[in-house]
């Protein structure tokens, strides 16, 4: 009995029921709260867009590839790199169901729906100029980028 009144003048024994109660009191709001679903997000029809310099260098390398089968180029976003996430764009036949496909003069992009999350808004262009040669995307989700220009967070 000696350790019961020394325990509740440091209000110990107080805090305890109090904390028990409390957490009945969540348990019973809980059993009785319905369900609801919520999305998250939608599904973007446009991740990313093309320049008309991007669309014709595109052209070019799907025509060198000379396959006959049906090539996209396929703009992924993954984990990685000095800044968190690194660009990643590729031909590919094979598309998934949920894959976001868009149709630029003929050429076609498809994007993965967590990658397009992260390329909204985003723009891929090709430059050829003195400074060398090749894709650059714009991306105004990007908060942080690298010097390399191929990471970004």
């Amino acid at each position: 009995m000696a350790t019961y009144r020394y325990l509740n003048r440091l209000g110990i024994i107080s805090w305890v029921f109090a904390t028990m109660e409390a957490e009945k009191r969540q348990r019973s709001a809980m059993s009785n709260a319905s369900s609801t679903t919520v999305t998250l997000s939608k599904k973007n029809a446009d991740p990313i867009t093309l320049t008309d310099a991007a669309i014709a260098k595109v052209a070019e390398l799907i025509a060198a590839e000379g396959v006959d089968e049906v090539l996209a180029l396929r703009v992924a976003v993954k984990p990685g790199g000095c800044s968190g996430f690194n660009y990643d764009m590729f031909f590919d036949s094979e598309f998934a169901s949920d894959d976001i496909v868009k149709d630029f003069a003929n050429v076609k992009v498809v994007v993965d729906p967590s990658s397009a999350e992260l390329l909204t808004g985003a723009t891929l262009d090709y430059n050829d100029g003195l400074q060398g040669a090749g894709f650059h995307i714009t991306n105004p989700n990007a908060t942080r980028t690298c010097g390399c220009g191929n990471s970004f967070s």
